[in-house]
């Protein structure tokens, strides 16, 4: 597989310097073209100067002026009639007023033009003078071919220069092609590994660009899977009344990590056929990998996240804070996410005195998790509210309920008893395409559980959804 890629990569690198070979060849010509015919116009113009002071600009001597000058001759007057031409019988030739260049010398300025003689059908560069004291205008012409050969000659030195110089650029390319090759094959080998949950693969790492970050990002999944895994064998193990949960929770996990795991595998292979050098789609599928690969990242992190509050395991650092800092604080980190999709996020603030006692970082995992899942359902140019209401319980006791409600299109009840279910998604087909995992619900239930507080959801399908969850005030 390595020689194919390589091979495959090879050809393109020669294509590109064909392509650069061939640009080269078209810019040098039209440079040293427009260097010469520049060079030519000034020369011409010279010889006009030198001509018109001369004063015998009549047809008898215009002949043997234009000889000696090198070029055609031709006095117009300013009515456009030709009055002398050194190389054709100035009577039988139609009237000039309407020539560029000499409308430029009739307004008492040097005038240019490049174009084909009516009269003798090949391309001339026109140089066009004044008469200031006749009124009408001198014109001198020359081919154009005299131009094409100091070109030609141009041209050949510049290619053979560019293409001695792209020498040691092939042999670069040639190296390394040959080491991508080689990495690309290496990277198809492991998405294989994964494929087949061998999560013990490691993947050598090195070198950088999208390549050395998707090598990076495999090994980091691959590492928290395999912990993943252990871990969960581990719960499995001394959890036996649960042994029914734990076995669909392995089948949802292998269900989650085979689709982005075959998206990299696919985009990877697509790549190597071929795709790697399509400008127009390459660095797209690179990052398509990569999102994958970050997919996996945020799956195992949030499995990891979940076993340890299922176990208990997890620590927190309780502390008192005020309640609307606290929530200002999270609504303003996710705030740029929503004005992608041109949402408002709205606030209902709590009183300036209420507080809360809480772990700062469940609570932000907590608010963030809902506020996610309300832009990802809510439709562009709407808003999301959060808010915050303390109440009193029966028995005396303070709380904080807080708020996230959004405007989307809400939830059948039939759904709403199983949403803090791990994996559990109203639209199954829309969750993944948004990028959710499936464990965000079930991280909310079980971090505010974890305080001693609620959570739950009240939603009119077709109108929306709120989701509450209350957290202390004292500890």
């Amino acid at each position: 597989m390595t020689a194919r890629i390589f091979f495959k990569l090879t050809a393109v690198i020669a294509c590109l310097i064909g392509v650069a070979l061939l640009s080269a060849d078209i810019l040098a010509s039209r440079v040293a073209e427009s260097y010469f015919v520049a060079h030519l116009r000034a020369a011409l113009e010279e010889k006009g100067r030198v001509l018109i002071a001369s004063r015998e600009l009549d047809q008898a001597h215009i002949r043997e002026l234009g000889r000696a000058a090198g070029s055609r001759l031709t006095v117009v007057a300013r009515n456009g009639s030709v009055l002398a031409d050194s190389e054709a019988d100035p009577s039988g030739m139609e009237n000039h007023g309407n020539r560029p260049e000499l409308l430029r010398a009739f307004q008492g300025a040097v005038g240019f033009s490049t174009r084909n003689s009516n009269t003798l059908g090949i391309d001339f560069l026109y140089v066009a003078l004044p008469l200031s004291d006749r009124g009408g205008a001198l014109r001198l012409a020359v081919p154009l071919s005299r131009v094409n050969g100091e070109v030609e000659q141009i041209r050949i030195k510049t290619l053979q220069s560019i293409a001695l110089a792209f020498v040691p650029a092939v042999l670069i390319a040639a190296f390394l092609s040959r080491r991508m090759a080689a990495r690309m094959s290496d990277i198809i080998a492991y998405a294989g590994e994964l494929a087949n949950a061998n999560f013990r693969a490691r993947l050598k790492t090195g070198g950088g660009g999208e390549l050395g970050l998707l090598a990076l990002k495999l090994n980091e999944t691959s590492s928290k899977l395999e912990r993943t895994v252990q871990q969960l064998q581990h719960e499995h193990a001394e959890l036996d009344r649960v042994e029914r949960v734990r076995k669909d929770f392995v089948i949802n996990v292998s269900h989650e990590l085979r689709t982005p795991l075959a998206s990299i595998q696919g985009y990877t292979e697509t790549l190597l056929d071929g795709a790697l050098h399509d400008e127009e789609n390459n660095v797209r599928f690179l990052n398509i990998i990569r999102h994958n690969a970050e997919r996996l990242s945020r799956l195992t992190a949030d499995l990891l996240t979940l076993s340890r509050l299922e176990l208990r395991t997890q620590e927190f650092r309780y502390a008192s804070y005020r309640v609307n800092e606290l929530l200002g604080e999270v609504v303003d980190t996710i705030r740029p996410i929503a004005q992608k999709k041109n949402i408002e996020i709205r606030q209902e603030l709590a009183p300036a005195e209420a507080e809360i006692f809480c772990d700062s970082e469940a609570f932000y995992q907590v608010v963030s998790n809902l506020l996610d899942n309300a832009i990802k359902y809510t439709p562009a140019n709407r808003a999301i509210t959060a808010g915050a209401f303390p109440i009193r319980r029966d028995d005396g006791s303070e709380w904080v309920e807080f708020m996230v409600r959004d405007t989307g299109m809400g939830i059948p009840a039939e759904e709403q008893s199983r949403l803090f279910e791990r994996f559990y998604r109203v639209d199954k087909a829309r969750s993944r395409e948004l990028g959710g995992t499936g464990l965000g619900l079930a991280i909310v239930k079980h971090l505010v559980r974890a305080h001693g507080g609620e959570v739950r959801v009240e939603s009119d399908f077709g109108h929306g959804a709120a989701f509450y969850f209350t957290l202390p005030v004292d500890h």
